[in-house]
């Protein structure tokens, strides 16, 4: 059962770094978005497979981010509740389908509780955005392609479009004997 609860809290965690099948490519945006360090509020949904030595997790993934604040919903193929992390004031949560629950002061606090080891929860909003730290290895259009960060190697595998201001939509993100895939559907800037 801790097994299957480590690869659940996986899959909320680390979030942004996982995806499966390839969508067809969508026309671009008619109105430019803001720079990316000035995007403060989103939502996403896709989908995130994590491989955690021979054990694959997939799942459904809706994400609302704001700099306060995140929730995030795992669900079955068929939409069937799977866990649901959330982080404000009040620190960390983790609630499961099982309606067992989780808490820590903070998402890297909560990881520890959980896994035995930090996740890089804290940089993660940003790193889905497609927000590398100096050093990032960039394409033609200036945006991130790979970097490593505390031990993680993120990789920018397909951008929404090609102009500057796309959005990721398959990142991944390898640490030891972790690989997450995030395949992100659809990006919503939230005011």
């Amino acid at each position: 059962m801790l097994l299957r609860l480590r690869g659940i809290v996986s899959m909320l965690l680390l979030v942004a770094l996982a995806g499966c099948a390839l969508s067809p490519p969508r026309p671009e945006r008619a109105m430019p978005r803001p720079a990316r360090a000035a995007i403060a509020a989103y939502e996403l949904s896709g989908r995130i497979s994590i491989r955690q030595g021979e054990h694959r997790y997939e799942a459904n993934l809706w994400w609302r981010h704001d700099r306060p604040h995140d929730k995030i919903l795992l669900t079955t193929p068929f939409g069937q509740g799977i866990a649901e992390l959330s982080r404000d004031a009040t620190g960390a949560h983790l609630l499961t389908s099982d309606r067992r629950e989780f808490s820590g002061p903070d998402w890297q606090a909560l990881s520890v509780k959980v896994f035995g080891f930090a996740l890089p929860l804290t940089s993660l909003p940003r790193w889905v955005l497609g927000d590398a730290p100096d050093g990032a290895t960039r394409d033609a259009a200036g945006r991130a392609q790979q970097f490593s960060d505390d031990g993680w190697r993120v990789t920018y595998r397909e951008y929404e479009g090609p102009g500057t201001d796309a959005l990721p939509q398959l990142i991944d993100l390898n640490r030891g004997d972790i690989a997450i895939r995030l395949k992100i559907d659809d990006w919503q800037m939230v005011r």
